[in-house]
């Protein structure tokens, strides 16, 4: 019997933006075969935004940024991953 190597493909989305809890956040993300990549953002305690970029291959490896805005502290980003190729 001969296997056949999948080709993994998908792309989706969703978001919460309810004012009674004031639950606020949003994901999408992408697949083409071994490279995923995508984004996602919740409104925290402080009323701060936290943003996460991310990307994952076999070459790098997963890599996040990490991003905040707003709220009572001050901006904010980290970087997570294996070193940047410039």
């Amino acid at each position: 019997m001969q296997q056949t190597k999948e080709h993994p493909k998908y792309k989706f989305e969703y978001a919460v933006h309810d004012p009674y809890t004031g639950d606020v956040k949003e994901q999408w993300e992408s697949r083409d075969g071994d490279a995923v990549k995508g984004s996602y953002s919740l409104k925290e305690a402080d009323g701060g935004t936290r943003t996460v970029e991310y990307h994952a291959d076999k070459h790098n490896g997963f890599v996040a940024v990490v991003k905040k805005a707003g709220g009572h502290s001050k901006p904010e980003i980290t970087y997570h991953g294996a070193k940047p190729h410039y």
